[in-house]
């Protein structure tokens, strides 16, 4: 098997894998912010289960946590069961979230109180001071954090195998075991590669823009 044969028939696994890749970070982005203003509620029962899901998603492997939300709803509800599509955008998304909610979390306390007393000086109320003053100053600072993520997101994609969900590396194995050659998985190595050489560029580009003071 070439080269090129094994990237063609491999192209549906590309493409699943992209899917859960940008699915992921399309609802993952903003349920982490939710998930850090819950972890830091003055509400002792918000902040008290957001974070014992933070200390959950994070604590335990994602491919088990895959498998609970494929094989689980079946379980518990007899006759239900969740597609593997939709049981891995699922399962990316509860993990993520955890991690980006603590990326989160740390940047917008690790802003200085004054710069909250100063725009209640000039007459912000709470939301205007967030959104104006606060969220662009956390967005700078959690931004290499964040790519660090989605770059271990591109090479997590890997793990839908488990529930036999045929995506890039899932399809890689199933070619490699077939034409009992190396080829696929090599194709796989190539596309992850160059899928995370494309996601450093962007998030570098983004980074460089947002250092306006330099």
């Amino acid at each position: 098997m070439s080269f090129a044969e094994a990237w063609q028939q491999m192209s549906a696994g590309m493409i699943e894998t992209c899917k859960i890749f940008f699915l992921t970070l399309l609802f993952t982005l903003p349920l982490g912010m939710v998930i850090a203003f819950g972890r830091m509620s003055k509400i002792k029962p918000i902040r008290w289960i957001t974070t014992v899901y933070i200390s959950i998603m994070r604590g335990t492997p994602l491919m088990l946590q895959l498998l609970v939300v494929y094989f689980g709803p079946s379980l518990i509800f007899e006759g239900y069961s969740l597609d593997r599509f939709q049981a891995v955008i699922i399962g990316f998304v509860l993990n993520y979230a955890a991690y980006f909610a603590e990326i989160y979390r740390a940047g917008i306390e690790s802003m200085p109180k004054g710069q909250y007393e100063a725009a209640k000086v000039l007459g912000y109320n709470k939301e205007q001071t967030f959104v104006k003053i606060i969220l662009p100053q956390v967005m700078k600072r959690v931004l290499p954090p964040i790519t660090n993520e989605v770059i271990t997101l591109v090479k997590d994609t890997s793990l839908a195998f488990s529930i036999s969900h045929l995506e890039m590396f899932n399809m890689a194995k199933q070619l490699s075991a077939t034409h009992s050659s190396l080829m696929p998985l090599l194709v796989a190595g190539v596309f992850f590669y160059v899928f995370n050489l494309l996601v450093a560029l962007v998030m570098n580009g983004i980074e460089k823009k947002m250092n306006y003071y330099r």
